[in-house]
């Protein structure tokens, strides 16, 4: 995919506030530091689009960027670890929630997981959630030029495991750096076949 032109739309507090504009959605979602912040940046072919922080839960808002004129990517406050009080984590929780299960344009959801930090709790019960919420998912894992191709392997391979005592089929996934840009033309794939889709059922008049 070439991007052309992205667009900062706006942070909105609420999926209330949400711009109500037929594009498709793409959210992306994960642990406070595991680098989403660089892997949009990454993806988007920009230097400081999505803010980069070396303290966690820079991101408090839903961030709203349009790609193409055809596409917004969602950026979403990580989950876990910021150091934030207890009552703003707790509406971190609801507005996190409150889009990923009412976004009437939401797609898909990227939840970016650090290859380098062994299978989370937290991780596996936000993903749990998902699942039992019926939200579409796929893993993307970062960092992974920090790690050869034997310590990659293994981490995948622990994940999987940990995630098969749960559940009886697998998400798809992705690899991904933002240091060395692999991943990014798996992921634009992904999304341009689902955004083909999409405005075939809007054509259609599927979505109302």
């Amino acid at each position: 995919m070439i991007i052309k032109t992205v667009e900062f739309a706006g942070s909105f507090p609420s999926v209330k506030k949400c711009p109500d504009k037929a594009l498709p959605e793409y959210a992306f979602i994960g642990r406070s530091n595991v680098g989403k912040s660089s892997l949009i940046n990454m993806l988007c072919e920009r230097k400081d689009l999505a803010k980069v922080s070396k303290q966690p839960g820079k991101t408090q808002m839903i961030n709203y960027f349009t790609v193409n004129e055809r596409w917004n990517l969602v950026d979403l406050p990580g989950y876990g670890f910021a150091k934030v009080s207890k009552k703003h984590r707790a509406s971190f929780g609801k507005m996190i929630e409150g889009y990923l299960d009412r976004r009437k344009w939401l797609q898909c959801t990227f939840v970016l997981i650090d290859i380098n930090v062994p299978p989370q709790r937290i991780d596996m019960d936000f993903l749990n959630w998902m699942g039992h919420m019926g939200i579409p998912f796929v893993l993307v894992f970062t960092k992974t030029d920090k790690l050869k191709k034997k310590g990659i392997d293994e981490a995948l391979f622990k994940f999987r495991n940990e995630m098969l005592k749960v559940w009886a089929e697998l998400p798809e996934e992705f690899v991904s750096s933002a240091v060395n840009k692999n991943g990014r033309e798996e992921i634009f794939e992904f999304i341009t076949d689902i955004n083909e889709q999409f405005f075939e059922d809007l054509k259609a008049n599927h979505y109302k």
